[in-house]
C-alpha cells in the first residue's frame, strides 16, 4: 500500500526526498571522517560555492587577459573571414566572367562584319549584355592606336611601317578583359613597329 502512495506522488517531491537523503549521507560521512582523523582543511561543495561567488564579483587579472585574448581572437577571425569572403566573391565572379567572354567576342566579330545594325534586336540585346557585364566589373581594353603594352596586349602580328615612331596598335583580333584590377585576358593585337628604313 506504502507503492500505491509513493507512485501517485509529485516527482519533484521525489527529487528533494533524495537530496535530502544524499545531504544526509554526507553529513554523516563528514562525521565519519571527522573521526577517523581527517582534517578540516579540505574543500567542501559550499567553499568551491564561495569561491565561485567571489571570483565573478570580482574577476582577476588573469580572467582579463583571457577575455582579451579570445576578444582579439575573435576580430582576427572575422576579418580573415570577410577577406576570404571578398576573394571568393571575386573567383566566382571571374570564372563567371571568362564564361562569357566567347559571347563577348561573337558580338564583337558580328559588329565588325555589319551584322549588328543599329536598332535591331540582335543590336539591343548585345549592348544590354556588354552594359550588364561591366557592371559586374568586366572592362574591356585594346583599341587601335593604342600604344602597346606586352603586360596587357599580345602581339599576334608586326606590321613594320614608317608611320609609327613607337610600337602601336593596328588591329585588335581579341579584346582584353579587366576585372576589376585583375588582368583576366591579354588583348590579342595586330601591331604597327616603326622600320628601320
Amino acid at each position: 500500500m506504502a507503492k500505491d502512495k509513493n507512485s501517485g506522488a509529485n516527482p519533484a517531491d521525489e527529487s528533494s526526498t533524495a537530496a535530502e537523503e544524499a545531504l544526509a549521507g554526507a553529513a554523516s560521512a563528514a562525521a565519519d571522517a571527522d573521526a577517523e582523523g581527517i582534517e578540516e582543511d579540505e574543500l567542501t561543495v559550499q567553499d568551491i560555492l564561495d569561491a565561485a561567488d567571489l571570483e565573478a564579483s570580482d574577476p582577476s587579472d588573469e580572467h582579463l587577459a583571457d577575455l582579451k585574448r579570445v576578444t582579439a581572437e575573435y576580430a582576427n577571425y572575422r576579418k580573415r573571414t570577410e577577406a576570404n569572403r571578398e576573394v571568393e566573391r571575386e573567383r566566382v565572379t571571374g570564372a563567371v566572367a571568362v564564361s562569357l567572354l566567347p559571347v563577348l567576342d561573337d558580338l564583337d566579330r558580328a559588329e565588325k562584319h555589319g551584322d549588328l545594325v543599329a536598332d535591331s534586336p540582335f543590336a539591343t540585346i548585345a549592348a544590354k549584355l556588354r552594359s550588364t557585364v561591366e557592371r559586374i566589373g568586366l572592362v574591356p581594353f585594346g583599341a587601335v592606336g593604342e600604344p602597346f603594352d606586352p603586360s596587357m596586349h599580345e602581339a599576334v602580328f608586326q606590321i613594320p611601317t614608317a608611320e609609327v615612331e613607337s610600337e602601336t596598335i593596328a588591329d585588335v583580333v581579341e579584346t582584353g578583359y579587366n576585372l576589376g584590377s585583375t588582368l583576366l585576358r591579354a588583348a590579342k593585337v595586330v601591331v604597327q613597329v616603326p622600320s628601320d628604313g
